[in-house]
């Protein structure tokens, strides 16, 4: 295998750092390969293999406080580049899965040869739009609306008005942008004790997180990958969600792998009652929420460390717990195009969003490994704990690995060849089918990374642990 540049080592030491970890620990990682691995500007792979190599690295540390042995970690770094689009290579008997954006979810001309993305891939929003811009839903009408506006007027008319998109801004304007420095501030992935608790020992099991539950009510992409990322060491998902809640379609199934799937509806007493015991017997709650939104119906950090001493609270938001977006929605595309990422990867067509959702898979780790991180913590000194991250923080962190020249990447093919694909592939069978994916990436030497459970639609099982 190719040799790494060491930039991912770097990166790798940053999240050590981030965690509280001693360096030395990177010595266990082996990282090989380097950017880049597909055609765009950003360093993904390296991104992606540290992040990856962290959450390997937090695993190996729970199974040494279990067994004083530790692992060996390693991570090739073309494949965590593929890894940030993993829905991409999701087959169910065969056939590919619909991953196409809804139609009208494009960058769009605004005024002054200026750009607009709009994010309309749940029905929710899409309608929302489309009563701000006063059309039908027709993608000429809409080219046409957004045509007159300008583009900053637009995007905060699209947030006071509850739907998301972007003014497409370049690196320099995102950098004088008052949110900016507020994401400049945050580290990409912040543990926080938020309560006194005494230590609680990690269960006994054969997996770093054997017996450790694991309580998901997040959505769309990365809030679902950092709980897969837990269960791929052992731990105990269930995912929660409500009947009528817009979903990701088949992308559930790629994020689900893993997990068992159930429906609780908060707005129903018994319901909230049921949600509410679930979190007192858990050890890892995770929600993808804006900041403050749990709140009022009693889980929010505060009121489920007194609920549950000792639990693990992770929260993750589009733009960071301050500053003046802090309670703006946003996906990976809406930050990209936001911060200056689709404009920088622009072609003759206009903006250009990166060939990987890496915000997203990137973000997800992270909080996965600030998890375990805690989890550790917890044993040793006791504690609950807050594990806090963000799409913006986690599209900065991205972003200061540097970028590559255009000589460097322009002429990658658009993927990995086939047979490395494959390689990279496993196949499960599940209640819709035999599904192919991407099996975990990182590599441990002694508890090797698996999901125990084939991923099954949502509401599926019951709302009980197993």
């Amino acid at each position: 295998m190719a040799p790494t540049d060491g930039l991912a080592y770097e990166a790798l030491n940053e999240l050590l750092d981030l965690g509280g970890l001693p360096r030395g620990l990177a010595g266990a990682a082996t990282i090989t390969g380097a950017d880049p691995v597909l055609p765009t500007r950003y360093r993904i792979g390296t991104a992606g293999a540290a992040v990856l190599a962290a959450t390997g690295i937090a695993a190996s540390a729970l199974w040494h406080l279990k067994t004083k042995r530790r692992q060996q970690v390693s991570v090739d770094v073309p494949a965590a580049a593929i890894s940030l689009r993993s829905g991409k290579y999701m087959e169910i008997d065969g056939r590919p899965c619909d991953r196409e954006f809804a139609p009208l979810m494009k960058f769009y001309p605004a005024k002054n040869g200026r750009w607009v993305f709009l994010h309309t891939n749940f029905p929710n929003l899409r309608d929302k739009a489309l009563s701000i811009l006063g059309v039908p839903d027709d993608y000429n009408a809409v080219k046409e609306a957004i045509s007159g506006w300008e583009g900053e007027a637009l995007e905060t008319a699209l947030h006071e008005g509850g739907a998301v998109g972007s003014y497409v801004r370049t690196h320099d304007e995102w950098d004088r942008h008052p949110h900016a420095a507020a994401v400049a501030l945050m580290p990409a992935v912040e543990i926080v004790r938020i309560g006194d608790a005494p230590p609680k020992p990690l269960p006994a099991g054969d997996r770093p997180l054997s017996g450790i539950r694991v309580l998901d009510l997040t959505r769309v992409i990365a809030g679902p990958t950092a709980s897969r990322t837990l269960a791929e060491h052992g731990a105990d998902v269930l995912k929660i969600t409500r009947a009528g809640l817009a979903d990701s379609g088949q992308m559930d199934l790629d994020t689900g792998i893993g997990k068992l799937s159930a429906r609780l509806d908060l707005r129903m007493r018994d319901e909230h009652a049921k949600l509410l015991e679930l979190c007192r017997t858990c050890d890892v709650f995770t929600q993808s929420y804006r900041p403050g939104t749990l709140a009022g119906r009693g889980f929010s950090p505060e009121a489920l460390a007194e609920l549950n001493p000792g639990m693990v609270y992770v929260t993750l938001s589009a733009w960071g717990n301050e500053g003046p977006w802090s309670r703006r929605r946003g996906y990976d595309t809406v930050v990209q195009a936001a911060t200056g990422m689709a404009d920088a990867s622009q072609d003759d067509t206009g903006p250009k969003h990166l060939p990987v959702s890496a915000i997203d898979y990137v973000g997800g780790n992270l909080l996965a490994y600030g998890a375990m991180v805690a989890l550790a913590r917890r044993a040793t000194e006791g504690g609950s704990w807050m594990v806090r991250a963000s799409l913006a923080t986690a599209g900065r962190w991205i972003v200061d690995r540097g970028v590559l020249p255009k000589s460097a990447y322009a002429a990658m093919p658009a993927d990995l060849p086939a047979e490395t694909i494959a390689q990279l592939c496993t196949d499960v069978d599940m209640p819709l089918g035999r599904m192919r994916h991407l099996a975990p990436i990182v590599r441990m030497s002694e508890t090797p990374a698996f999901w125990a459970r084939p991923p099954v639609p949502l509401g599926h099982s019951p709302a009980a642990w197993p």
